[in-house]
């Protein structure tokens, strides 16, 4: 039993290095995309710092989420936990308000499009059994 804790541990342990890595490499790539835009450099700790911070911050963000999923009694994180962590910065809840719209809206299309599809689909006429047999009977002549 300790052993397949030992090794559930591990593998935890190795996924998260896995996410370290990268956010590092992702933090690395928008630093140089920085530097070249303003003709500045970040120093390696630089960038180890920076991706630190962002994968701490990432953890809290996903304890905050689940806190808010559990007191809404939910098991399933949905795009109103994600706004309630964003309410801090009005760009940000605009940016995720305005893209779970489009999202919902897309949604709703897509929908309505198969809805459309299958009542076309069942308005055809059916052939009976019989009907169908019959012409295959005759196209075989």
């Amino acid at each position: 039993m300790e052993e397949d804790e030992a090794a559930e541990e591990q593998q935890r342990f190795s996924y998260q290095q896995r996410l370290k890595a990268a956010v590092h490499y992702t933090v690395g790539c928008l630093c140089e995309e920085v530097a070249s835009d303003r003709e500045i450099r970040f120093s390696k700790q630089t960038i180890a710092a920076i991706s630190e911070l962002t994968f701490r911050q990432c953890e809290n963000f996903a304890k905050d989420l689940e806190m808010f999923a559990r007191h809404a009694k939910r098991s399933t994180i949905n795009t109103e936990d994600v706004k309630l962590l964003a309410r801090r910065s009005n760009s940000l809840l605009k940016y995720i308000t305005e893209k779970s719209e489009e999202l919902a809206q897309f949604n709703s299309e897509q929908r309505a499009k198969k809805k459309k599809k299958l009542e076309e689909e069942n308005q055809k006429p059916v052939e009976p059994a019989e009907a169908a047999a019959a012409k295959k009977d005759s196209s075989s002549l």
